[in-house]
């Protein structure tokens, strides 16, 4: 069967790395201790883990695989970003041997390329996306959808975005910025924040920037944090009552120790199909460990929408070429096969109410297709 897509990613916590690690030994074999796991882990080169079958509600299907870089989960820092550049340039090799049509980059993946192209092996008929415009469609609807559940008024709202200078960042603030009343803008480089709040000036948005979250001298009201982090670490500034609290990093961004009294947190960047994704071998507790059935992450899922469309195309790449015309592109083609944002939760579960048809997708369409190897 042609290979339409491929996705590549890692595992953001030692838990799903032994639960993939799982998968590939097979059943019936003990769990490997912790202490060996992360010794054992690191020497796994990229592989296929698993078969995907996508199926679109105007009736078709394509099918890819899932390759797993496997970054350790404790090896996101500078310091390994030449080794972790190789894992994906071997998982990228792999793709293309399979022979997929149309590669997302998930996760770090997409960070660690930033773009460049030259980093990635010889492609082929290959073509790369980073996912990244998707993912910025889902996080701008989901800011607006719960905006709309609580009667905020968006127009009245400091937006705060911590990692504003990334691809993801940059292309929220290019969304949100005319639909609210001020923009605070959060990075690490301070030449990226002060080239980003010139532009957003030159189109009439009140900006403020800032480099170090604990000095913000303005309280947000909304938030939406899409830092490159290792680790859950992020502690925020000041923050208005209420704030609404977008946590959409891979990892989470958001502290678990930093308590956020009277805030509403919700996860972001995560589309669901209600056509359907099924599995082989039957993986979809392990890559997606959501509340509902057929979540996944926009950048992932960006490969997928493209390939049902027939657009083999590097549609999402590098940072800075995410516009508010290509957010509606994507969010269109999207909807036409029946991908939309995922119903809204965080760590303590769902945060409104889901429609019969969400909570009624068949547990069917994740059964697997017999008889596929990896």
């Amino acid at each position: 069967m042609p290979l339409d897509f491929a996705l590549i990613a890692h595992q953001e916590s030692w838990r799903a790395a032994a639960d993939v690690l799982a998968v590939l030994r097979g059943p019936g074999r003990a769990p490997i201790p912790d202490d060996d796991l992360k010794d054992i882990f690191p020497w796994f080169p990229p592989r296929a883990v698993c078969h995907i079958d996508h199926r679109s509600v105007l009736g078709h299907s394509v099918h890819g695989i899932y390759i797993d870089s496997f970054i350790p989960p404790d090896r996101l820092g500078h310091e390994y970003r030449a080794e972790n550049i190789s894992r994906v340039r071997d998982a990228a090799a792999c793709a293309i041997k399979a022979g997929a049509r149309i590669v997302s980059l998930g996760g770090f993946s997409s960070i660690l390329i930033e773009g460049d192209s030259d980093l990635l092996p010889e492609k082929g008929e290959t073509v790369f996306t980073t996912g990244n415009t998707l993912t910025v469609a889902f996080i701008v609807q989901g800011v607006k959808k719960m905006c709309a559940l609580q009667g905020r008024d968006m127009g009245d709202a400091t937006l705060l975005i911590v990692g504003a200078t990334g691809d993801v960042g940059s292309g929220c603030v290019r969304c949100l910025a005319p639909l609210v009343n001020r923009v605070v803008l959060n990075a690490r480089n301070i030449d990226r924040l002060r080239s980003l709040a010139e532009e957003l000036s030159a189109s009439g948005t009140a900006v403020d920037i800032a480099t170090d979250l604990q000095q913000l001298s303005v309280q947000a009201d909304i938030v939406i944090c899409v830092a490159s982090l290792e680790s859950p670490s992020l502690l925020l500034g000041r923050l208005g009552p209420n704030a609404i609290v977008c946590d959409a990093g891979y990892p989470k961004n958001l502290s678990p120790v930093d308590v956020l009294e009277g805030c509403t947190v919700f996860f972001g960047g995560l589309g669901q199909s209600l056509g359907g994704m099924s599995f082989e071998p039957d993986v979809h507790r392990v890559l997606h460990r959501h509340p509902f059935p057929n979540v996944g992450q926009g950048c992932v899922m960006e490969g997928m929408v493209l390939a049902l469309e027939r657009r083999f195309e590097p549609f999402s790449q590098g940072r800075g070429f995410i516009t508010p015309e290509r957010v509606q592109e994507i969010e269109t083609i999207a909807g036409r096969h029946g991908i939309h944002l995922a119903p809204l939760y965080n760590a303590q579960g769902p945060l409104e109410e889901v429609t019969c048809e969400t909570e009624g997708l068949a547990d069917e369409r994740q059964i697997a297709g017999a008889g596929r190897a990896v």
